[in-house]
């Protein structure tokens, strides 16, 4: 009897343990994925080893290798609109974070209450969210619903920021000589939330935005990187522009001519005070190399080794993040997604503490910036650079990393696609589509498209509309065809982006009836986009007409 009892609560014991692992796999099945996007700043096109650049970055070029990389995928062409993109899913313009007639310039502007942040929806579906780094947004990251951040505003200041916070309360300033680097410190505090999330929530799905302030100006590099790249710049902007393009031509990353560098134009904005203070040295167009004084060309092979060292190490923090995902057996069921705010800037300025001629470049007393010539190269095989429409502006790497549902690992996608997707890939991943406050009828519709299909499975290109406004810098991007104008008082060109990449033939002349309905497109898009951001009609003298 005894025998037989024991017997029977044994198997009992069996089938309950059978129940608990079965339960188990179907927990594992439907956890909802962990979400990582990283946001370089100021980032080249072809930097990254894995789209053909010479400076090293194993970590990222691991995830492109083991994931996707995106050949044609587009940001607004500058710092804060990119970012307001890619938060909200709409284009900057739409929330009021760039400019239109009549409305506050896009860094002091704020978004309508409909405007709602990503961390607010995907609270909703039991996420947690993080935020490391820069910001450049309206508001602050914990009211915006984020549960922790720390925010890294002083954007001059690698060494000695004095700026920053921590779940929005201010901190105090760092002292120089301290061992702080921003890229360091940025990792550094996503570290800290993935462990914390790992003993703290676990099972809990989370959403992590890493936003390093890498390599935007001023260069500033920690010595042991910078040492690593000395004299690999010495031979020119040329041939490392030539050498990128050859590797991307082994890539097939892009199928087109490389354009032609365009002399004439140099930085955005002209600061002459600037020049006057970095000396003779410094160069504020894309000159020929062998066109360059002795001086020249060592001042600009330094600044180069500093960008590099700057990309380099953001690199190896990425690794350090990587790294803390594995060991928390996060890293399989984790979309982690890395692009670049804007492409490489042409800027020549000098901010924040100014520059010391005599101190060391890329210690915390010097203020150097990229400038013209290596941007371009930065950018190849594009033509121009942040700030501008132009495919140089605007075209970012897009890495996608996912184990668990990428299996067409190391492939390209050719697919046009815009930071305005990135929000609609994670909520569908999320499942938010069941949420009803996300189908408020009373708010627009935002403009972007999943990336899910894409990143399961090859796809034909799309035909859809992308649009781009900053400053005097306009385009539409329409079934392959791209009308793009720079400067108040240009003329409007065209190019067909499947034959002609890299804009160097201007169809406008051979195409007018099709270049006119884009312009068309563009305006009526203009305006529905400021209807949206003011809740009204366009005023007659703000409207803008073709």
């Amino acid at each position: 009897m005894i025998f037989r009892i024991q017997l029977r609560v044994f198997f009992l014991a069996v089938l309950a343990f059978q129940f608990f692992l079965q339960q188990s796999v179907v927990t594992a099945e439907e956890s909802l994925p962990n979400v990582v996007v990283i946001m370089a700043d100021d980032l080249g096109f072809s930097d990254l080893g894995c789209y053909g650049g010479e400076i090293e970055t194993p970590h990222l070029d691991s995830l492109a290798n083991n994931g996707l990389r995106f050949t044609q995928f587009y940001n607004t062409a500058r710092c804060w609109p990119s970012r307001a993109a890619l938060l909200t899913g709409y284009y900057a313009q739409q929330v009021r974070r760039d400019a239109f007639p009549g409305l506050p310039d896009g860094r002091r502007g704020n978004r309508p209450k409909w405007a709602r942040l990503l961390p607010e929806v995907l609270d909703q579906a039991g996420y947690r969210s993080y935020h490391s780094g820069k910001w450049h947004l309206d508001g602050m990251p914990i009211e915006n619903g984020f549960d922790r951040s720390y925010l890294l505003k002083d954007q001059g200041r690698f060494f000695n920021p004095r700026v920053h916070w921590e779940d929005d309360v201010k901190l105090p300033q760092v002292e120089k000589d301290s061992g702080y680097y921003g890229t360091t410190a940025i990792a550094n505090h996503a570290i800290e939330c993935l462990v914390d999330h790992s003993e703290n929530h676990p099972g809990v799905p989370f959403f992590h935005y890493v936003a390093f302030t890498a390599p935007h100006f001023p260069l500033h590099a920690l010595p042991e990187d910078i040492e690593k790249y000395r004299g690999r710049y010495d031979t020119g902007w040329e041939k490392i522009r030539q050498a990128r393009w050859n590797r991307m031509q082994k890539m097939k990353l892009i199928s087109a001519e490389l354009s032609d560098v365009e002399q004439e134009v140099g930085p955005p904005y002209h600061f002459p005070e600037a020049l006057k203070t970095l000396g003779d040295g410094e160069v504020n167009r894309p000159l020929p190399w062998d066109s360059l004084t002795t001086e020249q060309k060592k001042f600009q092979a330094q600044k180069m080794e500093l960008h590099a060292a700057m990309v380099d190490r953001m690199d190896q923090e990425i690794g350090r993040i990587l790294a803390q995902l594995k060991s928390s057996n996060q890293f399989e069921n984790t979309l982690i997604m890395f692009l670049s705010d804007n492409g490489a800037s042409a800027e020549i300025m000098v901010r924040t503490d100014g520059h010391d001629p005599a101190a060391s470049p890329g210690s915390a007393e010097s203020y150097l910036c990229l400038g013209p010539g290596w941007s371009t190269a930065c950018n190849t095989p594009f033509r121009r650079h942040k700030t501008w429409t132009h495919e140089g502006g605007i075209s970012t790497p897009l890495i996608a990393h996912w184990p668990k549902t990428i299996h067409d690992r190391g492939e390209l996608r050719n697919q046009p696609g815009h930071i305005i997707d990135i929000i609609p890939t994670i909520l569908e991943i999320a499942q938010t589509s069941r949420l009803k406050t996300w189908q408020d009828k009373t708010v627009p519709t935002p403009p972007g498209q999943s990336l899910l299909r894409t990143l399961k499975e090859k796809l034909k290109p799309k035909q859809r509309t992308l649009w781009w406004s900053h400053e005097a810098n306009h385009a539409i991007h329409q079934r392959n065809w791209k009308a793009v104008v720079s400067g108040e008082d240009a003329q409007w060109e065209l190019y067909n982006l499947a034959e002609d990449r890299t804009e160097t033939m201007n169809l406008a002349e051979r195409h007018p009836e099709r270049l006119k309905e884009m312009i068309q497109e563009w305006t009526r898009l203009h305006n529905e986009y400021y209807q949206i951001a003011t809740g009204k009609g366009v005023p007659e003298e703000f409207r803008v007409n073709d």
